[in-house]
């Protein structure tokens, strides 16, 4: 099966073809086919924005299209970044200078209480009548300070024990990641709908 990854993310379509290729789905990115939209994700939840994107690339593809929209959630702060993980305090925004900003806020935090979790919503239009939706989380803790260069966006400041994300090696992190579990779950119901 043939499947069009919605996004214009590298490091998303990469870590997507790492969980789902060996399952057997072939992943096809969107410059392959001269396709460069940006969605508007106006959604208020992962799982509505992940719906927005996935649709947007169905129609304009034609093909089975799956989308992912996943952020960071920290519990002191109440959920935030959340929804907003890729434009925290703006769009033009670094991820050094989002961690910087996220560790500001969590200067005083002792370590039990910087509880955080990593979500990931999919959604995959495979045609007109079939949508399948999916969700994964990663329970983790935030550093005091980003260690790690591999993985991507909040990677560095996401521990789960002593390593952060970024610390992992890309099978260790695909093993328990949100986007991970998500994607694994698509595979089953796409392999129980054929």
């Amino acid at each position: 099966m043939r499947i069009l990854a919605a996004t214009n993310n590298k490091n998303k379509i990469e870590e997507i073809r790492r969980v789902l290729e060996p399952l057997g789905i072939n992943i096809v990115c969107p410059a392959d086919l001269d396709i460069y939209i940006h969605v508007e994700e106006t959604g208020a939840t992962f799982a509505d924005n992940a719906y927005l994107k996935a649709k947007a690339f169905f129609e304009q593809s034609g093909l089975p299209s799956l989308a992912d929209d996943s952020g960071l959630c920290i519990d002191i702060l109440e959920g935030r970044p959340g929804i907003h993980s890729s434009v925290y305090l703006g769009p033009n925004a670094t991820y050094k200078q989002r961690f910087s900003a996220l560790l500001g806020e969590l200067k005083d935090v002792p370590p039990t209480r910087r509880t955080a979790r990593f979500i990931s919503a999919i959604c995959c239009v495979v045609d007109e009548g079939m949508i399948l939706r999916c969700e994964g989380e990663c329970e983790g803790t935030i550093g005091f300070a980003p260690a790690g260069t591999s993985g991507f966006g909040y990677d560095p400041l996401f521990y789960i024990g002593e390593k952060s994300f970024a610390q992992l090696t890309a099978e260790e992190k695909d093993a328990i990641s949100h986007r991970g579990k998500a994607l694994r779950a698509l595979a089953a119901r796409l392999e129980a709908s054929v």
